[in-house]
């Protein structure tokens, strides 16, 4: 996970998105999957610092994440990696590239949610942000068991002059990074979802 006492990883985690986002912005608008694998890499460990109620969502977002820093050892950009799943007719195979692709950027939808209700709600708890981000960006796709098991894992959220802690960050900078994700992160998705919808996949599999 990395020495978070020494390390910033929100500021990692902007940066990286704002670069994400600088791609797709500009002419080339071809993100590569090493980049984006590696930029998906430096949020693993705010699922950990959210404690057990997201422990389910972070090893599943973690074991997909590594199989995109995989496959960019040996495919360029998302848009070929979309192109040779349909090729070989395995778009919606369990562990196919393009299943996890839309699994991780699941993930990021929901730090995107979870950091949007952060920056609007007042009071150290996390449980109202950190709820409506689940409800919103992972619950549809989860069965009664691990929806149950989240909820009761919101008790033992920490509050969040904790997580700032965690993370190295006050208020005020903390707010500052979240924010920069929070924009960043939104066209990254918006990228994401174009991929598959204009070849017809859909986002809600």
């Amino acid at each position: 996970m990395g020495d978070l006492e020494t390390e910033k990883p929100l500021r990692k985690i902007a940066e990286a998105f704002k670069e994400l986002e600088a791609t797709i912005n500009s002419q080339a608008q071809e993100v590569e999957v090493a980049s984006f694998s590696h930029a998906c890499s430096l949020v693993s460990p705010l699922f950990g610092c959210l404690g057990i109620a997201f422990k389910f969502a972070e090893m599943d977002y973690v074991a997909k994440v590594r199989d995109l820093v995989e496959a960019s050892k040996s495919i360029d950009t998302l848009q070929s990696l979309l192109e040779r799943d349909i090729k070989g007719n395995s778009v919606r195979k369990p562990g196919s590239h393009t299943r996890n692709l839309l699994r991780v950027r699941r993930g990021l939808d929901m730090v995107k949610i979870l950091f949007e209700q952060i920056l609007v709600t007042k009071g150290g708890s996390l449980k109202g942000p950190a709820s409506k981000a689940y409800e919103l960006a992972l619950a549809p796709h989860h069965g009664w068991t691990i929806r149950k098991a989240v909820a009761a894992g919101m008790y033992a959220l920490p509050i969040r002059e904790q997580l700032f802690n965690t993370l190295n960050e006050d208020e005020s900078s903390a707010r500052l990074q979240m924010q920069s994700y929070v924009a960043a992160s939104a066209t990254v998705i918006m990228h994401v979802d174009k991929l598959f919808l204009t070849r017809g996949l859909g986002i809600d599999w």
